[in-house]
Parts: structure tokens; C-alpha cells; sequence
């Protein structure tokens, strides 16, 4: 089955579709909300304490919202998080020089912003077959490379149309569309929540899952590393449309490499495919060591997007595998906060070495994340295979007590 198959199962295009346009306002915020405030006459200071703000509400809420949902289901917690997130936003729109008032706006739109990503990434099993999840879940990472392409884009065509105000406004809209479009799917609207064991870890008390998700913020340093990384590199080193131009060749490459990757079936375990990946995706950052001249930093960046998007794609199998039943969602949420703080972690460290000790150097933090990421796996494989495992051990356990009870299939 292809990937035009694969789009043609009953609300699988739709799903993605509604999922791609009520993701956008996360792709559009790193730019509209900054280029608002500074055209209200707000100082860079100001600036940075909102994306800041906006990026640990975000980090907090998702995990909050995908309990939630695993206990109340997906349309009692996303309709509610659209329209909270989507005011949010207005409030950014109407009153974009009120300090006040954009803490306020940031904080709701982070907090509140719709957990489209798990709620989507927990579906797939019940709508795609078996052997083609793999496929699914790579036209999901393509997706999410799409929109921190387009989020840019549309921002930039409002503010050469109208103005960044209206970024906002359009932001708040296209959440509440792609929400809509979800949330009265018929597969959403029928899902219920697992039977789960009561405990306040949650997934996290899977050690499969923990070594999964820690390995995760190596990954996002690493990629915090590259944005401000490429941002220096662009001022000097002349280059068509600079650092977004070179961030779109790697957004590209992502996307060429989550299709190749779901577009065959590859031997070797989860586990075994993603450390591969890993490595491939620190000697493509390792590079970057030598500062490249720009046509062979295109090549840099092609290289490591081809690596990045499957192992995301990989990653997203094994957090459903992983995961406790009746906590996948929680799971998935708990994915984007931890690579989202390896990110910031990452863009802060880089900032700071590219100032005191130059660009060379500070791609050092880019492979030593991937680095990390790749140590915290070995460590932990033992808990990875044990978790995998253990429905199996289970099902044995289940199957022996029935045959000593004398139950049978017959």
C-alpha cells in the first residue's frame, strides 16, 4: 500500500488535513508573535520574556491537556483548548503594545493550545493496518515539516498584505478550522479512553518510555543548536534568503526523508532503526564543525533532515508502543514538551558560545545533544527491550493460567 492508498482509508486525509491547519498557529507564533510586539514599539527584552513565556506554558499545558484526554476523551478536551488558545491569541491581536496584556495572551495560547499531535497519533492503529503504520506515522512527521515551512510563509504574507496584527487574528482562525475539521471526524468523535491503572506518574512509569523521552532532549538541543546556528551563519556568510532559506532546505530534507522512510519496510527492531538514525544524524551535525561554504552547506542540511524526520517517525511507534494502556496520549504530549526544552536549552547555549567562542565551537552543542541522545539509549536499552516485551510475557502468563484451567479455544 502507497501513500496514495494510504490517503484514500476512510478520514485519513481529512485527520491530516485538519491536523496540518490546527498546527499552524504553532509554526506561525515564533514569528508573529515577535514581529507584533516589535511593531507595537516593544524592546527585544520584552520580546524574549513572551516567546519564553509562550514556549513553557506550551510545555507545561501539553502534558495537562493529554491527561485529560485520556480521561475525559479528545473532543471534551479539544474544543474547549481551541477556543481558549484562539482567545489567546485575540487578546495578542487587540492590545499587542499592553505588556500586561501579552503575558496574559501568550500564557493562554501556549497553555491551551490543542494536543492535535497525540490525539491524532493515537488513531492511527485503529485506522491504518498494522503494516502500514509505519507509513502513517512518516506522513505525520511530513506534516509537521510542512507547517514549520508554511507557518513562516503565511506569516510573511500577512504582514506584506496587512500587518502582523493580522497574523494573530488569522492564527486564532486557522486553529479553531483545523480543530473543527478533527474534532467532528467520526473517529474522534467515537474514541474513548482506555481502561487505565490509577497512578500519578502516569506514562512516565514506564522505564522504556522515560529512557525513551530523556534520550529525546539530546535531540531537541541539537536542534535548538542548528536555528541559531544557521541565524550567525546567514550574517556571514551570504546566502539566497538567508537563515530561513537554509531552515527550509533542512525542513526539505526532513520531508524527503519521512516519505522515503515510510515508503518501504526496513529490517531490524525500533530501538536498533532509531540509534542508527541517531548516529547518522550526529555525523551530519558534525559537519558543521568545519562551517561549510555555503554550497556545501546546503548538502549539510539535506543530509541531516534525510536523518531527523524518520528517526521522529521511529520514535513515534515506540512511544505508542511504550506507553502504559490508557496513557498514549499523555505519552505523545509528553514527547513535544521534552524536545521542546531541549530545544531552548539548546538555542541558549548556543547563543551564548557563538558570542565567546565563535560558530565552530558551537556546533560542538549540536553533536554532543545527538551525542547524548545516543548514550542515554545504550544505557537504557535493557528497559526498552524489557517494556517491549512485557504485553507478550503477559499474554503468555494469561494463555498458561487458562490452559491449567482448563479453558480452551475448542
Amino acid at each position: 500500500m502507497g501513500y496514495l492508498a494510504l490517503l484514500r482509508l476512510p478520514f485519513i486525509t481529512r485527520l491530516l488535513a485538519g491536523s496540518l491547519v490546527g498546527r499552524l498557529p504553532g509554526g506561525m507564533s515564533i514569528l508573529m508573535i515577535p514581529l507584533a510586539l516589535r511593531r507595537s514599539g516593544l524592546d527585544y527584552g520584552f520580546v524574549g520574556l513572551a516567546s519564553g513565556a509562550l514556549a513553557v506554558s506550551a510545555a507545561v499545558g501539553g502534558p495537562v491537556l493529554g491527561r485529560l484526554v485520556d480521561r475525559v476523551g479528545q473532543v471534551t478536551v479539544l474544543v474547549p483548548a481551541a477556543a481558549a488558545s484562539g482567545l489567546g491569541f485575540v487578546i495578542l491581536a487587540s492590545a499587542p503594545g499592553d505588556r500586561a496584556a501579552v503575558l496574559v495572551g501568550v500564557v493562554l495560547a501556549g497553555a491551551a493550545a490543542p494536543p492535535l499531535e497525540p490525539c491524532i497519533r493515537i488513531l492511527w492503529p485503529s485506522l491504518v493496518p498494522t503494516d502500514r503504520l509505519p507509513s502513517a506515522y512518516a506522513l505525520d512527521s511530513a506534516a509537521q515539516e510542512l507547517i514549520f515551512v508554511s507557518g513562516p510563509l503565511v506569516v510573511a504574507g500577512c504582514v506584506a498584505w496587512a500587518s502582523p496584527a493580522a497574523a494573530l487574528w488569522l492564527g486564532a482562525g486557522l486553529g479553531a478550522v483545523g480543530v473543527l475539521v478533527v474534532a467532528t471526524a467520526r473517529p474522534v468523535r467515537h474514541w474513548r479512553p482506555e481502561p487505565r491503572e490509577a497512578h500519578w506518574l502516569g506514562p512516565l512509569r514506564s522505564p522504556g518510555l522515560v529512557v525513551l523521552l530523556t534520550s529525546l532532549i539530546g535531540l531537541g538541543v541539537a536542534i535548538g543548536t542548528l536555528n541559531v546556528f544557521l541565524v550567525d551563519y546567514a550574517e556571514h556568510h551570504p546566502f539566497p534568503g538567508g537563515a530561513g532559506s537554509m531552515m527550509a532546505i533542512n525542513a526539505f530534507g526532513s520531508l524527503l526523508g519521512a516519505l522515503a522512510y515510510g515508503a518501504r519496510r526496513w529490517r531490524g527492531s525500533g530501538p536498533n532503526q532509531l540509534l542508527a538514525l541517531r548516529l547518522g544524524l550526529g555525523l551530519s551535525y558534525a559537519l558543521l564543525l568545519f562551517v561549510p561554504a555555503p554550497p556545501l552547506m546546503v548538502a549539510v542540511m539535506v543530509a541531516s533532515g534525510l536523518c531527523f524526520a524518520p528517526s521522529l517517525t521511529v520514535l513515534f511507534m515506540l512511544t505508542g508502543e511504550l506507553a502504559p494502556a490508557g496513557t498514549a496520549t499523555e505519552a505523545f504530549a509528553w514527547l513535544i514538551t521534552l524536545f521542546s526544552v531541549g530545544a531552548a536549552t539548546g538555542s541558549a547555549i548556543t547563543g551564548f558560545v557563538v558570542d565567546h567562542a565563535g560558530l565552530g565551537t558551537a556546533a560542538v552543542t549540536a553533536v554532543a545533544g545527538v551525542g547524548a541522545a545516543v548514550l542515554i539509549q545504550l544505557a537504557g536499552r535493557r528497559f526498552l527491550a524489557e517494556d517491549r516485551t512485557l504485553p507478550a510475557a503477559m499474554l503468555g502468563q494469561i494463555e498458561e493460567a487458562l490452559r491449567l484451567g482448563g479453558v480452551s479455544d475448542e
